[in-house]
């Protein structure tokens, strides 16, 4: 017999035992008012992702990490949001706009092709952690979240990382992943202009995001990651 979807009220329970072991107390906690609160709404509200997906860029272990790329909010449009930043399930059509803005980059900076699909699992595999600062929002509502307590949760989750690895790479795409880049020690970081339409042009494009964090993880004596999506 199958598990039950995981309901809002779960959602502290969804950490992974890998992420547990370097959040304190509080963090969990917070989690678990959040979750409390997205119950209460999901009464008359659409939230995106679903709550089995809130979590999902914590399969990465932390210790597996090697690159971080932050986010600010997850694609509003129902059905877009999967729980890691910026990527998309198989087969949407069209695709949003910082999507198709992230591919014109990654063609730019290092020459990939990857077709329509944005589904960026492959990246995640080879030990990218796609993180949002905000993990959940209302349907068609960007930044409806933003005051749940979420910003302390990444917070959270950039330092617990930090705390027992700093052989990773760090991409900050916009001001409000860019916030956590005092945390981050010694972690060499590349910061840039979100990707989203309104500020792509403003540094985005042309910043060289994929091949300048391959160059940093070899000095570090760590394989590249395959930026491939096919």
């Amino acid at each position: 017999m199958a598990s039950p979807s995981p309901t809002w009220s779960d959602l502290d329970r969804l950490v992974p035992h890998s992420w547990e072991r370097v959040l304190d107390r509080r963090t969990v906690d917070v989690i678990h008012q959040i979750g409390k609160e997205l119950q209460h709404r999901s009464a008359t509200d659409t939230i995106v992702p679903s709550p089995e997906n809130v979590l999902r860029a914590l399969e990465v272990d932390p210790s597996d990490v090697r690159v971080l790329s932050v986010g600010q909010d997850p694609y509003p449009t129902p059905g877009h949001a999967m729980g890691l930043s910026f990527s998309l399930p198989r087969g949407t059509s069209p695709l949003p706009p910082s999507a198709k803005n992230i591919l014109a980059e990654l063609h730019s900076d290092i020459g990939l092709t990857s077709g329509n699909d944005f589904d960026l699992t492959p990246w995640a595999k080879q030990g990218v952690l796609l993180l949002n600062r905000h993990l959940t929002t209302s349907a068609h509502v960007p930044g409806a979240h933003a005051s749940l307590g979420w910003e302390e949760i990444s917070d959270s989750l950039v330092r617990g990382l930090v705390s027992i690895n700093s052989n990773f790479v760090a991409i900050l795409w916009g001001r409000h992943a860019q916030k956590l880049s005092p945390m981050l020690s010694d972690v060499p970081v590349i910061e840039s202009a979100h990707p989203s339409p309104l500020s792509a042009r403003r540094g985005f494009f042309g910043s060289r995001p994929f091949s300048r964090a391959n160059n940093e993880l070899v000095q570090m004596g760590m394989a590249p990651i395959d930026w491939s999506l096919g």
